[in-house]
């Protein structure tokens, strides 16, 4: 399972959704999904405009954890 991030990084950073997205030109929807991980797919564009405006690494907007074998089934 890939799990996106971002609420944990803007908590971090203090930021809010409107300022990410003056900064990252991002739309406030795609973000708030983003921030909710109600997202099934995310584009290359996006999480590099991410990585600038938060001044972060792509490791620090997803995270990997395997699914157990049962649950794959």
């Amino acid at each position: 399972m890939i799990k996106i991030t971002l609420d944990r990084i803007m908590f971090e950073k203090k930021i809010k959704v409107p300022q990410l997205v003056e900064k990252s030109g991002l739309n406030k929807n795609t973000l708030y999904a983003l921030q909710k991980n109600e997202v099934t797919r995310i584009d290359l564009n996006t999480l590099d405009a991410l990585c600038i405006a938060l001044d972060c690494d792509i490791t620090d907007l997803l995270e990997y954890s395997p699914n157990n074998k049962e649950d794959a089934q």
